[in-house]
């Protein structure tokens, strides 16, 4: 299983919305109105690909020109900014773009985080385990992170081993967790307290 990354973290709206964050404004670079974006592209420069990206807390639209790509960040023009203050203006300034304006996957078993996050955890004989609330990667590969109807949040490794089903459709995954992933703590020693 692949993962596009076209959006990193949480969603913050309703799955009804379709949009996707592909990145945020990190800072200005230099005195000409350049900016430093943080991409959730799995290519740097695809941020600047889809047309037009919006910041949904205004409203506000910007057309985005790729100059260079250094160590996942990237360095670009936005239309309109030709100076440093009018760049430091625009730091923490998420990039949206609708969901419709991404390309279908390439492979049947690609998916684009956004479309993960929301779905529905099941166990393979239906039995709920919760949802998935985000996608996480710490450097030994990409995991679901499910809230359980407890609360607890559990990582899930997105393997064909533990998530053997994928429907997005039908709006949710089946999980197979390894033996342990899903178990509350066990009792310590003779107390019955539970470990930390």
């Amino acid at each position: 299983m692949t993962l596009a990354r076209e959006c990193a973290g949480e969603v913050p709206m309703g799955r009804e919305e379709r949009w996707v964050c592909l990145g945020v404004i990190a800072r200005p670079h230099g005195v000409r109105g350049l900016v430093r974006i943080r991409p959730f592209t799995q290519d740097a420069r695809a941020i600047a690909a889809y047309g037009p990206l919006t910041d949904r807390k205004s409203g506000r639209e910007f057309i985005v020109s790729v100059a260079n790509v250094a160590k996942g960040m990237v360095t670009a023009r936005i239309e309109g900014i030709g100076d440093r203050e009018e760049a430091e203006k625009l730091t923490g300034t998420e990039l949206w773009v609708a969901r419709a304006a991404l390309p279908e996957t390439a492979d049947e078993e690609e998916y684009y985080h956004h479309d993960l996050i929301g779905l529905a955890a099941t166990r393979r004989d239906g039995a709920a385990l919760g949802q998935v609330v985000a996608m996480r990667n710490y450097g030994a590969g990409d995991l679901l992170e499910l809230r359980t109807p407890e609360g607890r949040v559990v990582l899930v490794p997105f393997t064909r081993r533990c998530v053997p089903v994928v429907d997005l459709q039908g709006g949710r995954v089946v999980i197979d967790p390894l033996p342990g992933l899903l178990e509350r703590d066990q009792p310590a020693g003779d107390g019955g307290e539970e470990s930390p």
